[in-house]
């Protein structure tokens, strides 16, 4: 199981601007500069923020993963 962990909260100012808690950057890795994915469903009213370097290493790891089963698919179909 992952490891979760709730560092605090954060106010949204008056320009749609959020803090992230300190211990939040540190321990996740987020730097100043860092360029970050917001991703949420209005229905629920999640909003979970995404580290571009990691979805750039998640969407590899699947084009891979595709790349494997077209392989296996096409030695089926010979």
């Amino acid at each position: 199981m992952h490891d979760k962990k709730l560092y605090g909260t954060s106010t949204v100012g008056t320009k749609g601007q959020i803090v992230i808690p300190a211990d939040a950057r540190e321990q996740l890795g987020i730097d100043h500069g860092d360029r970050l994915y917001v991703i949420g469903s209005p229905q629920s009213g999640v909003v979970v923020l995404l580290k571009e370097d990691k979805i750039e290493s998640f969407i590899e790891k699947m084009n891979l993963q595709v790349e494997e089963f077209r392989a296996i698919k096409n030695s089926k179909d010979i």
